[in-house]
């Protein structure tokens, strides 16, 4: 497989590939994945994707031709790329922590001295394989270092031990959904706000669950504000209901670290076991897109007009969850949870 810029072929069998290069990142393939698909180097992809906006198709004829020069050059294009991907605005000296068209208007400006509009930066995001996403919060107090201990000392004896004593693991968390929470978008008329319409009242749902790697989700829904009892009881039941051993890994919340609960985990004699994560590490563990699941994707995205019927949505969400256990296996596929697999 090639790895160059097919400068080797003939003019027409690269006329021909400069063509299929272009044509699948139009069709909204990944520049990278073209590139490795084709045996190409991304700066050769790139150049021609910023050739082609630039002048069009015949801008990818193997001859040069006429036209109008791009403002980027190939690898500045994957410079860009690269910045994006894989910095964050404040690493260049920028005032906002998220990527805009305009930060990366200016960082084009700075670093070539090239001037862009913001529908010309759009474009040129879009066409590198980019979209505007909601980004994943963490806190700064999280420890680096606790958190690769974490992952590459603590978890992989704690699996094995586990996997030894024919233990399941759990992952659990506690979460709250609120009725004035709302998530998701809806079609309407350009300059009209779409209005749903939905209780004023404020009221909430406690929940507690726990996943496993092998597909297993239990919940229960928690009436007041999670404490030590409630969190034992919910242990007992988890317990109860697996009839074998029992890991569950869990954050540090006080009700966690109780002096009930510690008693009664040493009560077990091993039958249950109680792990604590690091802190402000939630990304290490997969029952928080469980909740994102439940609280993004299906509550948030309905008119609410009671508590009752609130409540009813919360359970569908989680038992809908319990009969669709791929989408339970898939939180486990998010290259921060790599570790849970890679100790299986």
């Amino acid at each position: 497989m090639r790895e160059d810029d097919g400068r080797k072929l003939d003019h027409k069998t690269l006329e021909a590939l400069r063509v299929r290069a272009v044509g699948q990142v139009e069709k909204g393939a990944r520049v990278e994945d073209v590139a490795a698909g084709l045996g190409l180097n991304r700066s050769s992809v790139f150049k021609w994707v910023a050739a082609y906006h630039a002048g069009g198709k015949k801008a990818l004829r193997a001859r040069p031709v006429p036209g109008r020069p791009p403002k980027l050059s190939g690898v500045q294009t994957e410079e860009i790329y690269q910045i994006v991907a894989g910095t964050n605005p404040d690493q260049h000296q920028l005032d906002f922590g998220l990527w805009t068209r305009d930060l990366v208007r200016q960082i084009i400006a700075t670093r070539f001295g090239v001037e862009l509009s913001l529908p010309s930066v759009g474009r040129l995001l879009h066409k590198l394989g980019m979209s505007p996403q909601r980004p994943l919060h963490r806190a700064w107090q999280s420890d680096p270092q606790a958190v690769a201990e974490w992952r590459e000392q603590v978890y992989p004896p704690i699996a094995a031990e586990a996997k030894k004593k024919g233990a399941v693991i759990f992952f659990g968390d506690e979460a709250s959904v609120r009725s004035d929470y709302h998530s998701g978008t809806t079609w309407g008329v350009i300059g009209r706000t779409p209005v749903v319409k939905t209780t004023g009242a404020r009221f909430s749902v406690n929940m507690i669950s726990a996943v496993s790697a092998q597909d297993k989700l239990r919940f229960s829904i928690v009436d007041g504000t999670m404490n030590a009892t409630r969190f034992l009881d919910y242990c007992r039941r988890l317990l109860r209901d697996e009839g074998r051993p029992v890991v569950l890994i869990v954050d540090g919340h006080a009700a966690h670290k109780a002096k009930k609960v510690r008693k009664w985990v040493d009560s077990t004699e091993g039958r249950f076991t109680l792990v604590h994560l690091p802190a402000y590490s939630p990304f290490l563990n997969p029952d928080e897109w469980e909740w994102k699941n439940v609280k993004a994707d299906r509550v948030g995205r309905h008119a609410i007009t009671g508590p009752d019927q609130f409540k009813a949505l919360a359970v569908a969400g989680l038992r809908r969850l319990q009969r669709l256990p791929q989408i339970v296996r898939g939180f486990f596929a998010d290259p921060d949870l790599a570790y849970i697999n890679a100790a299986a």
